[in-house]
């Protein structure tokens, strides 16, 4: 999917614009210096080539952690972390300039459900350092590199808690720049109301919200005592008839209700294909055979044709203009044998395109 001649990334591109790209630590830098770096920036430049937009997740995560640190003294630990994001951050510069810059902060300094029983290295900083702190550290050292870089506190933790911690990192001055909400909805689809109230809820801070996790199973359901949805483990979860069309009436819902909002920029489907889904649940758009879902042709059809502006004719008026109702982004036009492109950026009414040969 996520570099050229894959099978499934021609589906993809005929309905996503913009890829989320791996950089977790433990997995881009398993041993000290020896990074993913080369093979992670052909895949990048591969994407962009066909116009996609890339973003890397995350920078800072106590998750998928560097084992290689653990063993650091804390000192040692956070100049290694913060060369890690300088770095990532500055090679990538010009491809990836949107970053989840701190990955699920509020549970980061009482993290303790390690596989190995060994404390992470990031957990041990953030409760040393607090959260406010923490973060502040994440993004002066991503600013430090790339002043014009679009940074992402993400998190999964939709309620008080979160915002009770943004409040308090933009009172300190952490200059973060969206906010990234996740909603992976293995237990059900949340439902309209809930998610126009978290919208509502966090749009009060002033920044874009991006929804940047979304996954709805076309399988059962995972039971709603689970907690923890890593702790769920069966032996198979397979894709049905019935949750697959319950899937592709859900996934319009949702991309629905997020774009009704005038506070979301973004929205992201964490998962294209079941063959390599997150915890091995059914949340692909593409079965593990590699065949669409009805979810992939309910989401391209809302996205692709009812939202996707047509090519049409227009008759301008006497100075050039015309009107329409379309999202931000880039317009084709031709008048005989000129032709240009207009740009219309987020929240802007007017673009201007300069036709020529």
């Amino acid at each position: 999917m996520t570099s050229e001649g894959t099978p499934l990334l021609e589906p993809w591109l005929a309905l996503f614009d913009t890829a989320t790209l791996p950089f977790y630590w433990g997995r881009y830098e398993a041993a000290p210096g020896h990074t993913e770096r080369d093979r992670l920036l052909l895949v990048a430049q591969q994407l962009a080539d066909r116009g996609v937009r890339l973003k890397g997740h995350p920078l800072v995560w106590h998750t998928v952690k560097a084992r290689w640190a653990d063993a650091m003294p804390l000192a040692e630990a956070e100049q290694a972390l913060r060369l890690r994001i300088r770095r990532e951050v500055g090679d990538f510069k010009g491809l990836v300039d949107v970053w989840d810059v701190i990955n699920e902060a509020l549970i980061m300094p009482v993290f303790s459900n390690e596989p190995d029983g060994v404390p992470n290295a990031v957990s041990r900083m953030c409760a040393d350092k607090g959260r406010v702190e923490m973060v502040r550290m994440a993004v002066d050292e991503a600013r430090s590199v790339s002043r014009d870089a679009t940074l992402v506190i993400n998190d999964f933790d939709l309620g008080p808690r979160f915002e009770e911690l943004l409040a308090q990192l933009l009172d300190a001055g952490v200059a973060i720049d969206v906010i990234g909400l996740q909603s992976h909805m293995h237990q059900g689809f949340r439902g309209e109301e809930y998610l126009l109230d978290v919208c509502d809820r966090f749009a009060r801070f002033g920044l874009p919200l991006h929804w940047t996790e979304t996954t709805l199973v076309s399988g059962h359901l995972m039971p709603s005592e689970v907690n923890d949805l890593n702790d769920y483990r069966v032996e198979t979860w397979p894709s049905t008839a019935e949750g697959e069309l319950r899937q592709a009436d859900e996934i319009v819902r949702h991309y629905r209700t997020l774009v009704s909002h005038p506070a979301v920029q973004a929205v992201t489907y964490w998962g294209f294909d079941d063959a390599s889904a997150w915890l091995g649940a059914p949340c692909g758009l593409i079965r593990a055979d590699g065949s669409e879902k009805p979810a992939y042709h309910a989401l391209r059809s809302l996205v692709r044709d009812e939202w996707w502006v047509a090519e049409t004719e227009h008759i301008t008026d006497r100075d050039g203009r015309i009107a329409l109702t379309a999202f931000a982004g880039d317009f084709e036009f031709s008048v005989g044998d000129l032709n240009g492109i207009a740009h219309l950026p987020v929240g802007a009414v007017r673009a201007e395109a300069r036709l020529g040969r």
